[in-house]
């Protein structure tokens, strides 16, 4: 539901988490397939707001380091019900990976679970049909016209040619210049944040985001404290990494296993369990903290570098937010969000075609089980939750 201005109209944060919680515990799929049920749930569903609101927030997103998909779920938690808005989105979302995550890593003695299970391939093929249901609508609302489409198909041909965090900024900072210059005809709809954040509170919070960065390490180093070390290492994490999900476990494995804190063994098979559940991979940080050596570990292990790798998050959308708005209300601008969200459309074709489509589909089955789920998604309208469900059972069936 949306106001006059097409803002998100304000509602209670414990809405916010249950919404979010039912979302944490059907998101499988990795961040490209969280922002397709996101898309299903707000824009779609609820209209918390429109397909070009929301690929500003996707857009911004996806110029910011950090797990995009989780920084969207806290920007619709933020202008949905205010910070409390914001931290009940990223707790219903964040809390089931982190729980099932943390638990796994207090009972090791299991193997995990294996990559090629039946169930765990039925969420792969299922990720496919809500990716694909995403594409389908934001394409068709945001690149109408040939000029768009064609900036679509350019950025999704770059995102292909040269994967990457920095080809996809690129893609979508081209797409915004040929916006810019094509001057379509089409006006971009009223500025759909209408949120109490203003420029200097945003200003504070990016500084802080900075002074962080530069003041832990120096403070990790001169005091005798395993829990600021730990604290530094998944901040660094969390606010240095750009394209989220997979891309972070690098970063990851170097700050934990190259110091001792983790043996490289515990480290793949959380890594290995962390496929299987719903979420944000950065959830994965639970676990390293809940098995790191020395203490805190355990649960307030886990705590902390959970609270740690996503505190960047917080900072940085909240900062950026007030800014993007202004920014937004330029007439170039206007003219170059018409590009750039554009490109977002391409960004998410070209990771729909990998790794989701080439990881998912590997016969005729699997395309029949996802062209069943994108037709029970698109034309029965079933909820998401339950159509993961269903593949799931069918993989194992079939499987």
């Amino acid at each position: 539901m949306t106001t006059a201005t097409g803002a998100p109209a304000r509602g209670p944060a414990p809405e916010v988490f249950r919404i979010f919680l039912r979302l944490g515990l059907s998101s499988f799929g990795g961040p490209l397939a969280h922002l397709g049920y996101f898309r299903s749930e707000f824009v779609e569903r609820r209209r918390w707001l429109d397909d070009h609101a929301y690929a500003d927030l996707v857009a911004l997103c996806q110029f910011l380091p950090g797990p995009a998909s989780s920084q969207v779920g806290i920007a619709l938690g933020l202008l949905r019900a205010g910070w409390r808005g914001a931290f009940a989105a990223w707790l219903g979302f964040t809390l089931p990976s982190a729980v099932l995550l943390v638990g796994f890593a207090l009972l090791l003695r299991g193997s995990g679970v294996s990559p090629g299970a039946a169930w765990l391939h039925g969420l792969e093929v299922v990720a496919v049909a809500v990716v694909a249901q995403a594409l389908w609508g934001m394409g068709r609302s945001l690149c109408p016209d040939l000029p768009r489409a064609g900036i679509a198909l350019v950025a999704a041909a770059l995102a292909l040619r040269w994967p990457g965090a920095a080809t996809q900024a690129a893609a979508l900072g081209l797409g915004g210049l040929a916006g810019s210059v094509l001057k379509t005809a089409t006006a971009l709809p009223p500025p759909p944040f209408a949120s109490s954040l203003r420029t200097r509170g945003g200003v504070i919070l990016l500084a802080l985001y900075a002074l962080l960065l530069f003041v832990l390490p120096l403070l990790a180093r001169q005091a005798d404290s395993q829990a600021l070390r730990l604290f530094d290492a998944f901040y660094r994490a969390g606010a240095l990494v750009f394209g989220g999900g997979h891309v972070v476990l690098p970063l990851l494995q170097a700050q934990t296993v190259a110091p001792g804190w983790v043996s490289n063994d515990v480290f793949l098979a959380g890594y290995g369990a962390a496929q299987a559940v719903p979420g944000p991979l950065f959830t994965f940080a639970a676990y390293l903290g809940a098995v790191s050596a020395p203490a805190p570990n355990g649960i307030a292990g886990a705590a902390l570098a959970l609270v740690a790798i996503f505190l960047p998050a917080f900072l940085l959308v909240g900062g950026a937010l007030p800014l993007w708005q202004r920014v937004r209300g330029h007439p170039f601008m206007q003219r170059a969000l018409l590009g750039i969200n554009a490109s977002v459309v391409g960004v998410l074709l070209a990771a729909f075609v990998d790794p989701v489509w080439i990881t998912a589909m590997h016969g005729p089955a699997d395309l029949l089980l996802a062209a069943a789920a994108f037709a029970l998604l698109v034309l029965a309208r079933a909820p998401p939750w339950a159509v993961v469900v269903g593949c799931a059972g069918a993989a194992m069936v079939l499987g």
